[in-house]
């Protein structure tokens, strides 16, 4: 059964080969999937994106969209949808952006919304939606499953995955510690770099910075002043150099206070064969194995002191587990099989 399926992408960040934003990039890992298996990938996605598929692109918005601007923008949104449902004969709609419901279309083809981010983060309203038949929700991770607002029904959850073909070990490891992921308040860059200077570990900070007011004076107040020689920032990295730097890193801190959904750097990270140290933050301890593939715990000081010890865990373990629990054919082959039956 050949399907075609519209997927749609959060308008403020755009769909490429190797995105900054973990919706994104299971958005892109299935655009690249139902190409290759020979169905109709269309997805709907901000100037600048690229798709395996047909792409439709919107205008990039600025980050100082007033509320008149967002509703413009939602009512284009919602165009194109349409239009996209009524010309090329779509059976799905696979929604993973943050303002989903501004989008929703109206009654016709079933619509699969994957919650990509913590339920109170969603717009005021959203969770539980309004009725739309034929509309279904899935999380990512057990944890997210279990905090779900009453009255939101959910699919089981289908978690996240990573190629372990490109993450996958590079050559000989490092002595730095990695912090990588978009540079915001609760991804918990002061921490990192607080832990390696304690452990007297170099670190390299990598990630972007989005050009918005909050982020860039969180980064400018928080996060500058703590580097020095030996705790550099070093910006945005994609592709083989992303992957290099994670297979390369003696660990990876992930020092976060959000409740975690899933985290596709850990993944990435693990097929590296490379250790994680990650506060016990939502999903992380669905994700790492404490003494096994890395270290669940709490505070700047447990931080330090694990990084201290890292060298107990055995990378060959690490990447073995990834590519067990975490391979992206897994996740595929999974929604794949969702589509076919909500479309069926």
């Amino acid at each position: 059964m050949s399907l075609t399926v519209l997927s749609v992408a959060y308008p403020f960040a755009p769909v490429t080969a190797d995105p900054v934003g973990g919706s994104e990039q299971v958005l892109a890992q299935l655009d690249r999937a139902l190409a290759a298996a020979g169905h109709r990938s269309i997805v709907v996605a901000a100037e600048g994106s690229t798709a395996a598929g047909d792409l439709i692109a919107i205008p990039a918005p600025s980050d100082d969209l007033d509320h008149a601007d967002r509703e413009s923008l939602h009512t284009l949104m919602r165009a194109r949808i349409a239009e996209a449902i009524e010309g090329e004969g779509v059976d799905i709609v696979h929604l993973h952006n943050l303002d989903f419901a501004a989008c929703l279309p109206p009654p016709g083809p079933p619509v699969l919304v994957t919650l990509h981010l913590p339920f109170d983060w969603y717009p005021p309203g959203s969770l539980p939606p309004a009725p739309r038949p034929r509309t279904w929700f899935n999380p990512v991770s057990a944890d997210q499953a279990g905090r779900a607002p009453p009255g939101l029904d959910l699919l089981p959850p289908i978690a996240n995955g990573v190629d372990t073909d490109l993450y996958r070990p590079w050559g000989k490891r490092g002595d730095y510690a990695l912090i990588l992921g978009r540079v915001a308040p609760e991804k918990g860059f002061p921490d990192a770099i607080e832990a390696a200077r304690i452990a007297g570990a170099p670190l390299i900070a990598a990630g972007r910075l989005f050009p918005y007011a909050f982020h860039r004076r969180y980064f400018e107040e928080q996060v500058r002043p703590r580097l020095d020689a030996l705790r550099r920032f070093i910006g945005p990295v994609e592709g083989e150099a992303k992957r290099r730097l994670l297979a390369e890193a003696r660990c990876v801190l992930i020092p976060s206070t959000a409740p975690e959904t899933s985290s596709l750097v850990a993944m990435e990270a693990l097929a590296c064969g490379t250790p994680v140290i990650a506060y016990r933050a939502g999903a992380l301890a669905e994700i790492v194995e404490p003494g096994v593939t890395g270290f669940l715990v709490e505070g700047v000081e447990a931080l330090a002191e694990a990084i201290g010890r890292i060298d107990s865990i055995d990378p060959l373990v690490c990447r073995s587990v990834a590519c067990e629990r975490f391979a992206l054919d897994r996740v595929t082959e999974a929604y794949l099989a969702l589509y076919r039956r909500l479309a069926a």
